[in-house]
């Protein structure tokens, strides 16, 4: 096809896909107009112009207003811009086809009620920007008011579902029970009771600081990683290189914490982490009979369905704990 080529409104619509009389309507309405008329006052069509046409039959099968694909076509001045337009455009209904096949995916393995099935195609209908506001929404109300350390609540804010573009059934199913519970107001008051119970004591308050907060996400984060990867590579907790890492990542500790390091703090630390295991066990058991429950249904519930969503895998329980603890132990003169 010559891109300086004219053709009739005949050859327009058949290679747009569009019938004539629709060529001549979004013509009339100011959406595609003709390129020039010929002599004889017949409509003349370019490459350029058809491939607007071919895009305004796009955008329709997709149902989009008149006025949004003339605001549309008023900001793509080249073919170019159409072309890149139109890719996005398709590219987006392939991602909402591979939603609805995962929704009926679902739906036909768990056989599920017409309910359900309503509440899946809203979910996978919503918007990013709907699905952050139902999230932004549930922490809005569970922080309001709630006495805890300022930006303690942003930060419990940032973990939140992302649902990818072809989500499994499982993920499907995750977000659907995820959207139920942000939305119900049992929910919400038990997710607001449970962190106002755990982060509003003194000690609560002190792992909510925004210092603490810090040090764990961020800046600790990267200094115990420099540990770990000593211990990955089979280095000695005494060796140089790890000697450094935990020298560093101590240093940190004392400094957000407000404490000197000693050669007593640093075995103390030492000594802690050894029980770190000891400690998780005496938590778990003391859980199954008080608090486990509560942070298992509100706050914990919440994580573990956006780590299934986010397809993100879960903290491990354990680590190297003998050998960090060696790390952590004062110097001797026999090291």
């Amino acid at each position: 096809m010559d891109n300086q080529q004219s053709y009739p409104i005949g050859d327009a619509a058949r290679r747009s896909g569009l019938s004539v009389s629709a060529v001549r309507f979004y013509a009339d309405a100011g959406i595609v107009e003709p390129t020039h008329l010929s002599q004889a006052g017949h409509r003349m069509y370019d490459i350029d112009t058809i491939a607007r046409l071919e895009l305004v039959r796009t955008l329709r099968e997709l149902d989009t207003e008149l006025n949004e694909i003339r605001r549309l076509l008023e900001g793509s001045t080249t073919l170019h811009d159409l072309l890149t337009t139109h890719l996005a455009i398709v590219e987006r209904q392939e991602r909402t086809l591979r939603a609805r096949r995962a929704v009926l995916r679902t739906l036909i393995k768990q056989g599920a009620t017409t309910t359900q099935a309503d509440l899946m195609h809203k979910l996978v209908s919503m918007t990013d920007e709907e699905r952050e506001q139902t999230i932004d929404d549930f922490w809005d109300e569970v922080g309001e008011g709630l006495d805890v350390p300022d930006g303690f609540v942003d930060r419990l804010r940032t973990m939140r579902p992302l649902l990818p573009a072809d989500p499994t059934a499982t993920q499907l199913q995750a977000w659907i029970e995820l959207a139920d519970l942000v939305k119900d107001p049992a929910f919400r008051d038990e997710v607001r009771t449970y962190l106002h119970q755990t982060y509003s004591t003194d000690v609560g308050r002190n792992i909510a600081s925004p210092p603490f907060q810090e040090f764990v996400y961020e800046s600790g984060a990267g200094l115990f990683e420099e540990v770990l990867a000593a211990h990955r590579a089979g280095e000695s907790p005494r060796s140089p290189w790890t000697q450094k890492a935990i020298t560093r990542f101590l240093a940190a500790v004392a400094e957000v914490s407000n404490t000197p390091l000693t050669h007593q703090v640093r075995d103390r630390l030492a000594d802690a982490y050894r029980h770190i295991p000891d400690i998780k066990r005496q938590i778990a058991e003391e859980d199954a009979h008080s608090q486990g429950p509560v942070y298992d249904q509100t706050h914990g519930r919440y994580l573990s369905l956006v780590a299934v969503i986010n397809g993100s895998a879960p903290e491990e329980d354990t680590g190297p704990y003998d050998w960090i603890a060696e790390a952590m132990r004062a110097p001797t003169d026999d090291d």
